[in-house]
C-alpha cells in the first residue's frame, strides 16, 4: 500500500503547477492534502478511482484538508469534536479494517509565538484523540504537524531554537507522542541521514540550496512499522513551498 502526503498550499494554484500529472504518476492508495485552501463547489477535482473526502475552513482561502482513498473507508470524521478546530478545517480521520488513517494540518504557531498557548492545547487533545484511537486499532498519523522535531530535521538549528516549528515546548509534545507507542516513519529507515527536508521558504535559491525543514510526517503506531517497507520524499515535485512525503507499508 503506497500513501502520500502533501502540503499543497493552496490546491487551485497546485493543480495549475502539475499536480494532476503527479497525482497519477505517484498511483497512490491513500493521497493526503493540507493546506488545500477551498470551499465547497471552488474546485471539481476528477480522480477516477477515488473516493474523496474534504474538511473545508469556515474562514475562505484558508487551511483545510482532504483525502483521497481507492478503498472506501468503514468511517470518516472531521475534527476532534471542538468547535474552533472543526472551523478550520484542520484533521480528517478514515477508519479501515485494519487500522486508523488520521491527516492533519496542524496550526502554527506564529512568528511571534502567539498563537503557542493554543498550539500546546491542541497537541494535547490531538494526543488524548490518538492514543485513544490507538487502543482500538493502529493509526497513521500523518500531515503537516509544524514542527521540526531534532536539530538534524531543519538546516540551521543553531539560529533557529526558540522559534515558531522550533520551540522547546512544541518539540517536547512530538517527543511524548513518540516515547507513548508511535513511530517516525521516515526516521525509523533513515536515522542519521541529514538534508532530508520538506519545507522551503519562496525566498530565492533557498530550495535550490537545500535550507529547509522537515515537518511533514507519516507517523505510525509501533506495532504497524514491521510492516514498513519504506518512508521517503519527493523535493524535486515543485507547485508548493512543502513537497510530498510517501509511505510504503504491506497492509
Amino acid at each position: 500500500m503506497k500513501l502520500v502526503s502533501w502540503n499543497v498550499n493552496g490546491i487551485r494554484a497546485c493543480v495549475r503547477k502539475g499536480f494532476m500529472e503527479y497525482f497519477r504518476k505517484i498511483d497512490a492508495d491513500i493521497f493526503c492534502l493540507q493546506e488545500t485552501k477551498v470551499q465547497a463547489g471552488q474546485i471539481n477535482l476528477e480522480l477516477e478511482g477515488y473516493h474523496q473526502y474534504w474538511n473545508y475552513a469556515v474562514r475562505k482561502g484558508y487551511s483545510g484538508t482532504a483525502v483521497f482513498t481507492k478503498k472506501k473507508p468503514l468511517s470518516v470524521k472531521y475534527g476532534l469534536g471542538e468547535r474552533e478546530i472543526e472551523e478550520e478545517g484542520r484533521i480528517i480521520t478514515l477508519e479501515f479494517d485494519e487500522f486508523y488513517l488520521v491527516n492533519v494540518y496542524t496550526p502554527n504557531s506564529k512568528r511571534d509565538l502567539t498563537r503557542l498557548d493554543d498550539r500546546l492545547k491542541w497537541e494535547d487533545a490531538l494526543f488524548h484523540y490518538l492514543t485513544e484511537l490507538d487502543k482500538e486499532k493502529p493509526v497513521i498519523y500523518c500531515g503537516d504537524l509544524n514542527v521540526a522535531h531534532q536539530e538534524i530535521d531543519l538546516r540551521n538549528y543553531k539560529t533557529n531554537h526558540g522559534n515558531s516549528g522550533f520551540t522547546t515546548e512544541e518539540r517536547g509534545k512530538m517527543t511524548r507522542l513518540l516515547d507513548s507507542g508511535f513511530v517516525d516513519s521516515l526516521r525509523y529507515f533513515y536515522p542519521d541521514q541529514e538534508g532530508i527536508y520538506t519545507w522551503w521558504s519562496y525566498m530565492k535559491t533557498v530550495r535550490e540550496r537545500n535550507i529547509g525543514w522537515r515537518i511533514d510526517y507519516f507517523i505510525v503506531s509501533k506495532r504497524l512499522i514491521k510492516k514498513a517497507q519504506d518512508s521517503t520524499t519527493n523535493p524535486d515535485i515543485m507547485g508548493s513551498d512543502h513537497c510530498p512525503i510517501i509511505l510504503e507499508i504491506n497492509l
